[in-house]
C-alpha cells in the first residue's frame, strides 16, 4: 500500500507534500517490468529498487528510529543494505555491487515503503506537536527523495542503454518541432554581487551561507550548445587534437575511446542516440546531453570561448522565473529552444568552470547529516540549472548540483560564456 492509497485526499501541509513526492517516485517506476528493478549496469548508477528502498531507508532512519518511540523497524539489515554512504550510521553494502541483491524482492520493498509511509503519516496525522528537528529531517528527506527521482531516470536510462534490444522505458511526449533560436550573448557587468541562499525556504546546506564575491564583465550565451553545433566540433577533429583538451580529459579520452557524447552511435552514416523513449536519430536542433566537463570545457575552448563559473550563472538564475523542461513536462529529454527562451533552468545541467568547495563559512549539519554534502567537496565540479529529469518544484537559483569531471551519464550539457573587459 502506497501514500496515495493510505491517504488519497484531504492531506494539507506536510502531509500533504509527503504523499506527493512518495507517490511521484511510485509513478516513474510504474513503467518498469519487474525485470528491470534490480539491473545496474554501471558502478556509478543504483538499481530502481535500491532507490525506492534507500529514500524509505532515509525516512526510517533519519526520523522513524529518533522521533517515534518504540518504533520497530522493517527489517533489521535494511540499515546496511540501503544506507548510502552515511559511515556515522554504520558499516553499509557497496554501492558497486547494489546489482546482485536479488533479495530483498521488490515486492518486499513496496511493503517497506508502504510500512513507513503509514508511520510518518500517523505521526504527521497525530495532532502532537513535532520537534523542529523532526520536521527539518522530513522536509530534507523529501527533497533527498526528489534528487533520486531525477537519479532514478537517469539510471534506467543507462541500464537499458547497455541493452542491444535497446528498450523504451515509456513512449516520451513529442519534442517540439522547429529549428534552434540563433545563438547571441548577453553582456552582464562586473561587480560585488551577493550568491547563496538567503535563508528562506528550503535550500541544502552547501547551499550557504549567503556571502559577497566580485565578478568581471563577462558575456553568457543566448542559448544552450545544440547536437549541431556539437557535430561540428566531432567533424573538426575535437576528439583527436589533445590543444582542446585539460590534460587529465585528453587521458581520459585515450583511455575509454571516446568519440561522441555517451549514448551516440552512427547507423548507416547517421547518428542516433539513446533516449528513455528508445532509440531515436539526434535532433541538430536539441541541446547536447550526456557530455562530461572534460567535453564540455574542450568544446568551449575550440569554439573560443569558456565554461561560465557558477557565479555568473547563479546572478543570472535569480534574476529569472523557475520555468522550462522539467520531469513535470513529460518530454524526459532535452528540446530545442524556442525564439527568446534562453533554457536557463530545465533541458540540460550546465557544466561550469567552478570546483565544488565550500562557501566562505560553510558549516556541515549536525551528526550524521553532516555527511549529506560536506564531505564530497573535493575533486568535483558544479552544474546548474537543472534537467529535463529534474522535478521543478526541486530547483532553486542557488542550488549547486555537483559530479566528478569524467561523468557523462546525467543529463549534463554546455553554456557558453566569455570575458568581456
Amino acid at each position: 500500500m502506497n501514500a496515495r492509497e493510505l491517504y488519497p485526499r484531504g492531506q494539507t501541509g506536510l502531509a500533504a507534500r509527503y504523499c506527493e513526492v512518495r507517490a511521484r517516485t511510485e509513478a516513474l517506476c510504474a513503467p518498469l517490468a519487474t525485470e528491470d528493478y534490480p539491473i545496474q549496469a554501471v558502478p556509478e548508477a543504483s538499481p530502481p529498487k535500491w532507490h525506492l528502498a534507500h529514500v524509505t531507508w532515509f525516512f526510517e532512519a533519519f526520523v522513524l528510529k529518533p522521533f517515534v518511540p518504540g518504533y520497530s523497524a522493517f527489517h533489521p539489515l535494511f540499515d546496511y543494505l540501503f544506507n548510502s554512504y552515511y559511515e556515522s550510521l554504520g558499516a553499509f553494502h557497496p554501492r558497486a555491487l547494489r546489482g546482485v541483491l536479488s533479495r530483498p524482492a521488490t515486492e518486499e520493498i513496496y511493503r517497506y515503503r508502504g510500512h513507513v509511509d503509514a508511520r510518518v503519516l500517523e505521526l504527521l496525522e497525530s495532532g502532537k506537536s513535532l520537534a523542529p528537528e523532526a520536521l527539518t529531517r522530513l522536509e530534507l528527506g523529501l527533497h533527498h527523495e526528489e534528487q533520486h527521482q531525477e537519479l532514478l531516470l537517469m539510471d534506467i536510462k543507462a541500464n537499458f542503454a547497455m541493452n542491444p534490444l535497446r528498450p523504451a522505458y515509456r513512449a516520451t511526449r513529442e519534442r517540439r518541432a522547429g529549428s534552434a533560436s540563433p545563438l547571441g550573448w548577453i553582456e552582464r557587468e562586473g561587480g560585488l554581487v551577493e550568491i547563496g541562499h538567503d535563508g528562506r525556504g528550503f535550500a541544502f546546506d552547501n547551499e550557504s551561507p549567503r556571502h559577497r564575491v566580485w565578478l568581471e564583465p563577462h558575456r553568457l550565451a543566448s542559448r544552450l550548445v545544440t547536437n549541431g553545433e556539437y557535430l561540428e566540433f566531432i567533424a573538426a577533429g575535437g576528439y583527436r587534437q589533445a590543444q582542446h583538451w585539460l590534460s587529465d580529459g585528453w587521458a581520459t579520452v585515450k583511455a575509454r575511446g571516446w568519440k561522441a557524447p555517451l549514448y551516440w552511435e552512427q547507423i548507416d552514416g547517421e547518428w542516433w542516440h539513446m533516449t528513455l523513449g528508445g532509440m531515436a536519430r539526434v535532433e541538430d536542433d536539441a541541446p547536447v546531453c550526456h557530455v562530461s566537463c572534460y567535453e564540455a570545457d574542450a568544446f568551449a575552448r575550440w569554439s573560443g570561448g569558456r565554461l561560465p563559473t557558477e557565479v555568473e550563472l547563479e546572478r543570472e538564475l535569480a534574476s529569472l522565473p523557475i520555468a522550462g523542461n522539467f520531469m513535470d513536462s513529460g518530454v524526459f529529454g532535452p528540446r530545442p529552444a524556442a525564439a527568446g527562451n534562453g533554457q536557463w533552468f530545465g533541458d540540460v545541467w550546465e557544466w561550469t568552470s567552478s570546483p565544488y568547495t565550500p562557501y566562505p563559512g560553510f558549516r556541515p549539519l549536525a551528526g550524521a547529516l553532516g555527511e549529506y554534502n560536506g564531505k564530497f567537496m573535493a575533486n568535483q565540479s558544479v552544474l546548474r540549472g537543472g534537467c529535463c529529469a529534474t522535478p521543478q518544484s526541486h530547483m532553486r537559483p542557488t542550488y549547486r548540483n555537483f559530479f566528478y569531471p569524467h561523468d557523462r551519464w546525467m543529463f549534463a550539457g554546455i553554456r557558453l560564456a566569455e570575458d568581456a573587459g
